[in-house]
């Protein structure tokens, strides 16, 4: 599951205040103008890749400044974005303790964690200050701008992030806020003036040691995960003192200059689009009027509809809203409980993330060395074959309770047919053109988005002026979300590496690694459980780059390893009672946390079932890459 947006925490009591600062009319314009460059970022950059693939593919000529462009918009996405998300409750923070503790803790938590994102904002924005300076006489090769541009959006964000954490701050209960702050400033003062005294207790491992706990304890008292990433970080450059602060934006930097990573917010935004332009209704619809006759039909529909609808988006949210808005209601009319279509919604999203374009895909690409391609086709066969163990379990379930409505009409199903078929050949075009070589994934992604944007506006007329804003904002967001925890993530993966901790690791799965079954079992537990408490992706991203090459190395095919990491990661953030999709697909069915995950047990050994099918028959995921000569 992709790390995602989500509902903003429950409010705590705040103080009125007389005179909030800043003025509520300076965030607003502040918001305003942010947004505003989100948006000129995304479709500027959109423009400029998808000419760029007319101007080759008609024209035998292409824009060499692209990429330069490319990064630019993708730091600009990244951290003015994840500023903007951050403002808007959308960065994921683990709630397992939140749960359990009173009111009275639970706003000592938050009041901490808005403390800490202004403590981070200082440091890093500071810090990358230097990096400004030392850039600005760095020119890019093509159109010869400072290479400091490209670093600009990052002290940009820390400053709307500083804004936005003393507003959050002035809205908080103050009395709560003051003692925090003391504390907070006491301790800070304390460190300061004792550090020669107690930095040789962390000489050697001591300092990422510390790190580490910090990162634990950080995200379950509400810090988000990214914010965390980069606390994290902060704190072992100070206490370990043997690298420059500097090092931290340009790595966040650097962390953001892939050009694959712009497949990210365009497939974000083609999803929303489907979901927004009536294009998933459609798909919706031709799927029940195929297999809603069945016995247990509505679940099948929703779980072959799950399959379909995310070979057209790459965010699990969007994914969800669109298939469950549109179940949901047929769903209650057909006399099936809604705790039982949240366990089924849920469970068809974590199966869901092995099909192309997944956001936690493009992020696998993107940081390890696998073929963005052989991902694509190798992850068709596993989410089927995981989609077949969860029909095969409502069949069973559902061979006394559920109703046998009549099969739809032969003219039924015709014109389903024909209205679904504009949106089916978005996925052959997206594989078409990746497997003949036409385009890129990223160049493909633009296509996504403006052939979604031709029969959402021009064909189907469903998206007006102010929901198409909307639908590049809220893109944008998210997108932005995704790529600050990567930034911070490339941080904090380079913290791990200066202090050896991959080497480490290898050490310690040394004896693991003479069992492949073993290794594979062990990996698959990790991701689930890791993937639960922090929401997914960040997992992905923080256990990826090290287990993949462990798996190479005792003679697993990495594509097949990459593909039931991803199974996994699904699982764990679909899993009750701390994975946040399962709480969106509850959300969205409209029922209780309760009653879906006692609904949810059943198809959680299912699913697990399947992915294990998945990791030991290897020739699921590698016959159709190799069949392509995409490897495997």
């Amino acid at each position: 599951m992709t790390a995602e947006p989500q509902p903003a925490p429950q409010a705590v009591a705040v103080e009125p205040m007389a005179e909030p600062a800043p003025p509520r009319a300076v965030i607003g314009f502040v918001t305003a103008a942010a947004n505003a460059v989100l948006a000129f970022a995304l479709l500027g950059e959109l423009a400029t890749v998808f000419a760029n693939v007319i101007a080759r593919t008609f024209f035998d000529t292409a824009f060499l400044w692209a990429d330069e462009i490319a990064k630019l918009a993708l730091s600009t996405l990244a951290f003015i974005g994840g500023a903007i998300a951050y403002a808007a409750n959308h960065h994921t923070y683990v709630r397992v303790l939140l749960k359990v503790l009173g009111p009275r803790r639970e706003r000592v938590c938050l009041v901490a964690s808005d403390l800490l994102v202004l403590l981070i904002a200082v440091v890093t924005g500071t810090s990358s200050i230097f990096l400004l300076q030392t850039r600005w006489d760095e020119l890019t090769p093509i159109l010869q701008i400072p290479a400091s541009w490209i670093v600009a959006p990052l002290t940009a964000s820390m400053v709307l992030l500083a804004i936005y954490a003393i507003d959050r701050l002035n809205r908080q209960h103050r009395p709560t806020v003051l003692v925090v702050a003391a504390v907070f400033a006491g301790l800070f003062a304390l460190a300061v003036a004792t550090r020669p005294l107690w930095t040789p207790w962390f000489a050697g491992d001591g300092a990422i040691a510390a790190a580490l706990i910090l990162f634990f304890v950080t995200i379950f008292c509400a810090l988000p995960i990214g914010f965390a990433l980069l606390l994290s970080t902060i704190a072992y450059l100070w206490i370990a003192d043997t690298v420059p602060m500097v090092a931290l934006p340009q790595n966040m930097v650097d962390g953001t200059g892939n050009f694959v990573l712009l497949a990210l917010p365009f497939f974000i935004f083609a999803g929303l689009i489907m979901e927004r332009g009536g294009i998933s209704l459609r798909l919706v619809r031709f799927v029940h009027a195929l297999v809603g006759h069945l016995r247990g039909g509505l679940l099948h529909v929703m779980v072959m509809s799950m399959y379909l609808v995310s070979g057209l988006s790459g965010s699990k949210t969007a994914d969800v809203a669109a298939v469950g808005s549109v179940m949901r209601d047929m769903l209650k009319k057909e006399g099936y409980a809604a705790a039982e279509g949240a366990a089924v919604l849920a469970a068809s999203a974590a199966m869901g993330e092995t099909v192309p374009p997944s956001i936690a895909m493009l992020v696998l690409g993107s940081i390890t060395t696998l073929s963005m391609a052989a991902l694509f086709v190798g992850g068709l066969v596993p989410a089927a074959v995981v989609a077949t163990c969860l029909m095969a379990l409502i069949f069973v379930r559902t061979r006394r309770t559920a109703s046998h409505p009549l099969r739809a009409p032969l003219r039924v199903m015709a014109a389903s047919g024909v209205r679904a078929i504009l949106p089916l050949l978005m996925p052959v075009i997206l594989f078409a053109g990746i497997l003949l070589g036409v385009a890129t994934p990223t160049e493909v992604s633009s296509f996504a988005v403006v052939y979604g944007l031709i029969l959402s506006c021009l064909v189907y007329r469903e998206l007006d002026v102010r929901t198409f804003v909307r639908t590049v904002l809220d893109s944008a967001t998210l997108a932005g979300m995704v790529l600050f925890i990567l930034a911070a993530a490339s941080g904090f993966s380079w913290t791990l590496t200066v202090a050896y901790l991959p080497q480490r690791l290898v050490d310690l799965l040394h004896g693991i690694n003479d069992n492949p079954a073993l290794f594979m079992v062990g990996s698959i537990l990790l991701l689930i459980v890791i993937g639960s408490l922090l929401e997914g992706l960040p997992a992905l991203i923080i256990l990826a780059p090290l287990l993949l090459p462990l798996a190479g190395g005792i003679g697993l095919s990495e594509l097949h390893y990459g593909i039931v990491l991803l199974i996994a990661m699904g699982v764990g953030a679909f899993l009750p009672p701390a994975g946040v999709g399962f709480y969106v697909a509850c959300a969205i069915m409209r029922t209780d946390i309760e009653g879906a995950s006692r609904a949810m047990i059943p198809y959680l050994v299912v699913l697990i079932a399947g992915l294990l099918i998945v990791a030991f028959v290897p020739w699921f995921t590698v016959f159709l890459p190799r069949a392509f000569n995409l490897g495997g």
